[in-house]
C-alpha cells in the first residue's frame, strides 16, 4: 500500500507562503511544485503525480529537496527566463473578452481587477503574468485604471439610442438655426458636513477632516449653455419646488434676449402643472425638452457640479451654514465668470461642437 506523506504544520505554512510569492512573481514552475507538496496532505504521491501530470520520481525529488533544504529547495537555481508573451492575435482576443465583461467570462462581478485578468490570461493561454506588469500590458491595450460608477437597471436603451442619434442632433440643429442658448439644467445640494476627495498623506495614516455633522444643505439651481459655456445659478436654503424653479427660469429669461432651449430631467418640480403652465406662458422664447429617464450621463452640468464641490467643499470644515453658503457662492461665481472653464468641464458633449457667436 502506498504511504501518505505528512508535513508538519509550520512547513505547510511556509510552502503556502512560497506559493503566494510565486503567484505574485508569475513563476508557474514554483507554483506547481508548491501545489504538489500541499496536495500530498491527504493524498498519495501517485495520486498527486497523476493529477498534476508529473512522474512519481519527479514528485519525490521535489519532496526530498524540501526535506533537505527547506522551502528554498522549491525555487529554481537559474532564472526561468522571461515569461511567455501573448501573441498579437491573443491580445486582440483578450481585448474582446475584457470588453464583454467579467460576468460573460464566468466571474461573479461587474468589473475587472488585476487578479481576475491575471487568472483569465492563465486559464485561456497558460501565461501567468506578474500582477504588477498587468498595468503595463493593459495600458498598451488602451485601458486605464478608473473608478466604476453605478448605472440604473431601469434604463430604456432604445429611448437613449433615439435621443443620442436622432433627438439630440435635431435639437442642436434647431438651436443653431434660431441662434438660441442651448441650456442643460439640473440641481445640486451642498451639505454643511462637507465632502471628501483624494489627498496626499503619510502612508498608513488616513487624512482626517473635521465636520459639524449637520445635515443642512445649500441648494442650487443651475443652467449651462452648450455652445458658449455661459453659466446661470441660483442658490436657496429651502427645498426645490415648482415655484422656486419657475422663479429661477424667470430670472434667466430676464437676463437674456435670445430664445432659450432647455434640456432637463424628469424631476417632479420640472414637470409639475405649475411649471408646465409657466413654460406655456413663455413659449415664445422658452422651449423645453426632457432627457431620457435615468440618464444623468447625458447631462454635462453633472461635471460642473463635481468640479464645484471639488473647488468649494472638498475636505473643508464648515462650522456654520453661512460659511458653507459663502464657499459655494464663490465657486458658482468663479464658473459664471469663466465660460471657457465651464466648457472644459462639460466633457465629451463638446467633442463635435461648432461654436456660434452669441450676443450678451
Amino acid at each position: 500500500m502506498e504511504m501518505k506523506v505528512h508535513l508538519i504544520r509550520a512547513r505547510v505554512k511556509q510552502i503556502e507562503q512560497v506559493r503566494q510569492q510565486a503567484f505574485r512573481a508569475g513563476d508557474v514552475r514554483v507554483i506547481k511544485r508548491a501545489t504538489a507538496l500541499l496536495e500530498l496532505q491527504g493524498h498519495t504521491v501517485p495520486e498527486v503525480a497523476e493529477v498534476l501530470g508529473v512522474s512519481v520520481t519527479t514528485l519525490y525529488r521535489w519532496l526530498h529537496a524540501v526535506i533537505l533544504e527547506g522551502v528554498s529547495g522549491l525555487w529554481y537555481r537559474t532564472s526561468p527566463g522571461r515569461p511567455a508573451k501573448l501573441t498579437p492575435a491573443q491580445k486582440e482576443q483578450l481585448k474582446e473578452t475584457l470588453a464583454a465583461g467579467p460576468e460573460a467570462a464566468g466571474y461573479p462581478t461587474g468589473c475587472w481587477n488585476s487578479a481576475l485578468i491575471q487568472d483569465l490570461i492563465y486559464q485561456e493561454w497558460g501565461v501567468l503574468y506578474n500582477v504588477h506588469y498587468l498595468s503595463t500590458l493593459l495600458a498598451n491595450l488602451g485601458y486605464s485604471y478608473q473608478k466604476a460608477r453605478f448605472v440604473s437597471d431601469h434604463l430604456d436603451e432604445e429611448r437613449r439610442r433615439v435621443w443620442r442619434e436622432e433627438t439630440w442632433p435635431a435639437i442642436v440643429r434647431r438651436a443653431r438655426e434660431r441662434r438660441a442658448l442651448l441650456l442643460f439644467g439640473d440641481e445640486a445640494s451642498f451639505a454643511q458636513w462637507g465632502s471628501l476627495g483624494y489627498t496626499w498623506a503619510p502612508r498608513g495614516q488616513q487624512p482626517l477632516v473635521k465636520t459639524c455633522g449637520r445635515r443642512k444643505a445649500y441648494k442650487v439651481f443651475g443652467l449651462i449653455d452648450y455652445f458658449g459655456g455661459r453659466f446661470f445659478a441660483r442658490g436657496q436654503t429651502e427645498r426645490f419646488t415648482s415655484p422656486t424653479y419657475c422663479a429661477f427660469l424667470e430670472q434667466v429669461l430676464a437676463t437674456t434676449r435670445q430664445p432659450l432651449m432647455l434640456i432637463q430631467d424628469g424631476a417632479p418640480y420640472h414637470t409639475a402643472a405649475a411649471t408646465r403652465d409657466f413654460i406655456a406662458a413663455h413659449a415664445d422664447r422658452l422651449t423645453v425638452y426632457q432627457l431620457p429617464s435615468y440618464s444623468p450621463d447625458y447631462n454635462p452640468i453633472e461635471h460642473l457640479w463635481k468640479n464645484t464641490k471639488r473647488r468649494s467643499t472638498h475636505c473643508r470644515y464648515f462650522p456654520t451654514f453661512e460659511a458653507l453658503c459663502a464657499a459655494v457662492e464663490e465657486g458658482l461665481a468663479h464658473f459664471a465668470a469663466h465660460p471657457a472653464e465651464v466648457k472644459r468641464v462639460m466633457g465629451a458633449y463638446l467633442a463635435e461642437v461648432v461654436e456660434l457667436p452669441h450676443a450678451a
